[in-house]
């Protein structure tokens, strides 16, 4: 009997280690909890997770970039009204709004069936999956790629290579890809690269690797470049955003100063440092004057 109660004790244990080993069937999605998802891989016990909280960022508080605005805006319904549209990249300065303006799209259009979905540059490589879980989907997704910059062996990059027009596996037409990046053509750039170029019968040719890096961008259909904030801009843009936060403004000149000053301690002027000074100013003078 004692032998039998451990062989029972050995095989229980046995089975608790299996069952660990074995992935747990996938949860199943809940589209209607958000319009704004992450996912967070394949192997996880839930692979799209929503994200109950998303920026609530109207388009009309984005300033400066205008034209930017909107081309997207017009990109975006055309593909929420089933029109052709195209996959965009949006690149350049740091903090001037390309996380932003997608973050707002999401917003004023959730309404009319928009669903962003948050897509880590780890995560790239199952693309595939992601767009066999969205083919047979009423909604019109984008998949949001933050802050991409790849490495020419990078895997992602070759998925995400394929995906815009390299492989024979259609996209779903109600899925596309918005991309934000500091880098133009989302790899490194090196002076030797252009050592490569070649004058042929009186035309310029470009070098394998700068075709490489240019190869990825240009499957983007659309493509917009945001620049750095002129001191003009970037005090518009304060002035904004302390009026949304109900921050008294009858001595601007002082509100003005300290805003210079803030971002020349940030080595920067952007939409993001103006949002990051007017919190501070606001919250300073709320504290002086409760």
């Amino acid at each position: 009997m004692d032998a039998l109660a451990h062989f029972l004790e050995k095989a229980a244990a046995l089975v608790d280690r299996l069952e660990q080993l074995v992935p747990a069937a996938p949860a199943t999605v809940d589209w209607n909890a958000s319009p704004a998802f992450r996912w967070r891989g394949a192997a996880a016990r839930q692979p799209l997770q929503a994200i109950p909280r998303p920026h609530r960022l109207a388009l009309a508080d984005l300033l400066c970039v205008d034209r930017q605005k909107a081309e997207l805006d017009r990109n975006t319904r055309q593909f929420l009204k089933g029109l052709p549209a195209n996959n965009a990249l949006l690149w350049g300065a740091k903090g001037t709004g390309k996380s932003s303006l997608v973050k707002a799209l999401l917003h004023e259009y959730a309404a009319d069936g928009l669903r962003v979905i948050e897509v880590d540059r780890q995560h790239l490589v199952e693309l595939p999956d992601i767009l066999d879980l969205l083919h047979p989907r009423p909604e019109k997704f984008i998949l949001y790629c933050d802050d991409l910059s790849f490495e020419a062996d990078d895997a992602g990059y070759k998925a995400l290579k394929a995906i815009l027009e390299g492989s024979f596996h259609a996209p779903p037409p109600n899925v596309l890809i918005y991309a934000t990046s500091n880098r133009r053509h989302l790899l490194p750039e090196y002076a030797e690269d252009n050592q490569q170029a070649r004058w042929i019968e009186g035309e310029l040719h470009q070098g394998e690797a700068v075709e490489e890096k240019i190869s990825l961008s240009e499957r983007f259909g659309v493509w917009l470049s945001f620049h750095a904030f002129n001191q003009d801009q970037y005090l518009a843009v304060v002035r904004h955003w302390l009026e949304r936060l109900g921050t008294p403004l009858e001595d601007w000149d002082t509100a003005r100063a300290e805003a210079l000053r803030y971002a020349l301690l940030r080595g920067s002027r952007s939409g993001r440092v103006a949002w990051q000074f007017a919190k501070d100013w606001s919250g300073r003078l709320g504290l002086e004057n409760p």
